[in-house]
């Protein structure tokens, strides 16, 4: 799957969620550039996001982008398969930003629904790096069963180690993430537990939020 991906009006709604306070707490956060990003999705490979099944916009202020998945689900026990109990996603992304500018992701925030049995549990997690940097981020989540109910978590970058986009050079943003059931002493012959990242209308289901500064002038 590839393409690209430029900001519309149609999914300004879907942005009212902004940076946390500890976000916002340092100066170059506060930055956004004037003109429009275009993201390019250089690559989309993971069983749970088949060729089709994710796309990828940018919100129309420069402030945050999504992604949206359409068959992203991990399950267990009665009508599953052995290999269903984990699946995951990683895109590549070309992000294509104004001029002397450099970014990096805030925080972000996952929704999906989530069906786990009795004595079943879930996992939800995510890594992020830049192609050529060895340092990556990553964060997950737990659930644990009874538990029926639409979901929700954020991951925010500590201000001091958030990893920046090299100033004048075009690199790959990889995002890898993950969903986990683990069926423990629920009964897998009569029930299914199941994670989701996937909402029932198709509407987005992660935000990635940008944070912004200026590089330094280029030396002449």
């Amino acid at each position: 799957m590839s393409g690209v991906l430029y900001a519309g009006g149609m999914v300004a709604a879907l942005f009212a969620s902004t940076l946390t306070s500890q976000a916002y707490a340092q100066p170059p956060f506060d930055t956004v550039p004037p003109d429009k990003i275009v993201i390019t999705v250089a690559t989309v490979n993971g069983s749970g996001c088949p060729a089709g099944t994710a796309a990828v916009a940018v919100s129309p202020d420069n402030t945050a982008f999504t992604v949206t998945y359409s068959d992203y689900l991990a399950q267990v026990g009665k009508g599953s398969t052995p290999t269903d109990f984990r699946k995951n996603c990683q895109l590549s992304l070309v992000t294509h930003v104004p001029q002397g500018f450099s970014y990096a992701i805030a925080s972000v925030d996952y929704r999906g629904f989530a069906h786990l049995e009795d004595g079943a549990s879930a996992t939800q997690k995510a890594s992020y790096y830049f192609q050529g940097q060895s340092q990556t981020s990553s964060n997950s989540h737990d659930f644990t069963g009874v538990y029926d109910d639409n979901w929700q978590t954020t991951d925010v970058s500590d201000i001091a180690t958030v990893v920046w986009s090299p100033c004048g050079e075009l690199r790959n943003f990889n995002i890898n993430t993950e969903l986990r059931v683990n069926a423990g002493s629920s009964d897998t012959t009569n029930t299914t537990s199941f994670i989701t990242m996937d909402s029932t209308d198709g509407d987005v289901s992660t935000t990635y939020h940008f944070a912004w500064k200026e590089c330094p002038p280029a030396q002449g």
